[in-house]
């Protein structure tokens, strides 16, 4: 290895080129290397997310959300209207979560109506059992003889339209209207706020 540069300038030991003039003062044999073998990047498998199950009487999952929404509206009678316009609204949410699937108006609506049955029939039994141990006690006199001017007097006329099958029939078809009406828009509502996230 030269000493010193065509330039002039004094190289130091192993210089590759000239700290002056910047002129190469050896040729740089670059080794070989085997390029690495193209690798493809790692996608995951997309899974296609199964079809949605129609929302009716034959979906179990429905089912199942349906029923454990209903039964904690009809626990929650004692807040009416409002307990039938938010079974239908939770019934939705849950499904949602549980699936993963976005519902749309018309199976809100229908996961609504499913729930307005169930809770419909959940509160005609309890209707009709109170009904019989209310006759069983000895109906509307035994109530009247038990605490004489206690009771109010709207209740005993509630009673005495409760001793009548037309009666209890009306009852029972404005209790499906309302009930069913009721979670229909809550099942709409549901719908529209969780399409939203």
């Amino acid at each position: 290895m030269p000493e010193f540069c065509s330039c002039g300038a004094q190289l130091p030991p192993d210089a590759l080129f000239c700290h002056k003039c910047g002129k190469a003062q050896r040729d740089i044999v670059v080794p070989e290397t085997e390029a690495p073998p193209a690798v493809e990047p790692l996608v995951p498998p997309v899974e296609a997310r199964p079809e949605a199950a129609a929302l009716n009487f034959r979906n179990p999952l429905a089912i199942r959300i349906a029923l454990a929404a209903a039964a904690v509206a009809t626990l929650l009678s004692f807040v009416p209207y409002l307990n039938w316009l938010a079974a239908g609204f939770f019934a939705v949410f849950f499904y949602r979560r549980r699936t993963g699937h976005m519902l749309n108006m018309e199976s809100g609506v229908r996961m609504g109506w499913m729930t307005g049955v169930i809770m419909f029939g959940m509160m005609a039994l309890l209707l009709s059992v109170s009904l019989l141990f209310f006759q069983a006690a000895g109906g509307i006199a035994a109530v009247q003889a038990e605490f004489k001017n206690a009771v109010d007097p709207r209740v005993l006329e509630v009673l005495k339209h409760l001793q009548s099958g037309p009666e209890i029939a009306s009852l029972l078809v404005q209790l499906f209207v309302f009930t069913t009406l009721l979670s229909m828009a809550g099942g709409a509502l549901g719908a529209k706020m969780t399409g939203r996230s």
